[in-house]
């Protein structure tokens, strides 16, 4: 079936930055026909509820942004509920889709599932070929599985499962909480409250050189959209920007952004994560894709949205 503003399409995590950027991106096309429900509504952990909503609405393309997500302390700190819930998750939906009929389907992965010493760019096939980053290990096991058990169906069902393994992402909805965010949504508010507290020291963890790729989450929801409407012969495909810095100079360039007079702290006691995470994007280019928003751009759009989280949190 080919991709129409007719199709139903399903959105699993549509509450999430990745999720809800998706739903925008659609709603913003023109798609009638979509789908979507809350954890209250529907707990993607039960197999058998979910097993049941799907055959309900018989989607023709499933979108799977669900997921627990969190930044080096959320995932060190609760390895168990991470590779619990997210393999509970797509294994339910992957297998809830084939059963439907699903033929097409999109599994957002993370880059994070790549070995930590991986040769750079990172190619989709230096895929286990070395160790994981130590601190996110279980939930880079439970993405890996994904991705393995789309292929494997592919294989097996004749389905087109496809895993898009996406870079570090940042955009509107994002997580602020600093004990489970990522470490660009970290940096805006750490810069944000040294700003308003007058405080003149923001810290880091870890020595500021680990390098970084980023991408504004949009430059994904547009993604989905295209490649549901591509033909391709692989599972997985890498979606980046291209676009890399130091942890140092993302920390140097929201400063600068904020016009804020802030000393940096290291704290190297904590860890640095991977060294280096740069995706190679050139499967993606083959097929004609390429992300659009620039970080300049993107940090403008983000950071607006933090400013209005922060107004409707205290009324």
């Amino acid at each position: 079936m080919q991709l129409n503003k007719k199709s139903k399409i399903f959105i699993a995590g549509h509450n999430g930055m990745v999720g809800s950027s998706v739903l925008r991106h659609f709603k913003k096309k023109g798609y009638k026909k979509l789908f979507f429900k809350n954890k209250k509504s529907l707990n993607l952990i039960d197999q058998k509820k979910t097993l049941f909503y799907i055959k309900k609405i018989k989607p023709d393309f499933v979108i799977i942004a669900a997921a627990r997500v969190g930044g080096i302390f959320a995932n060190d700190d609760q390895k168990a509920k991470f590779i619990y819930e997210n393999i509970m998750i797509q294994t339910n939906l992957i297998h809830s889709s084939f059963l439907a009929g699903v033929k097409k389907l999109i599994f957002l992965g993370s880059s994070c599932i790549y070995p930590k010493y991986a040769k750079q760019p990172i190619k989709e096939d230096y895929l286990m070929t070395g160790k994981l980053e130590e601190t996110n290990e279980p939930y880079s096991i439970a993405k890996l599985a994904g991705y393995k058990m789309c292929e494997a169906y592919n294989k097996q069902y004749k389905t087109n499962y496809l895993c898009l393994m996406p870079t570090n992402l940042y955009g509107p909805n994002d997580n602020y909480n600093l004990n489970t965010s990522h470490f660009f949504p970290a940096i805006i508010v750490k810069a944000h409250t040294a700003l308003k507290t007058k405080n003149k020291v923001i810290k880091i963890w870890g020595d500021g050189t680990p390098k970084r790729e980023l991408m504004y989450v949009d430059d994904l929801a547009d993604a989905c959209e295209f490649f549901l409407k591509k033909k391709t012969k692989h599972s997985l495909i890498n979606i980046g920007s291209g676009e890399e810095k130091t942890i140092l100079a993302y920390y140097k360039f929201v400063i600068k952004k904020l016009n804020a007079n802030l000393k940096i702290k290291f704290e190297k006691k904590k860890p640095n994560g991977t060294p280096r995470k740069k995706l190679d994007l050139s499967l993606a280019k083959k097929y004609g894709w390429k992300s659009r928003y620039k970080l300049d751009e993107g940090f403008n759009l983000t950071y607006k949205n933090y400013l209005k989280k922060l107004i409707l949190n205290k009324k």
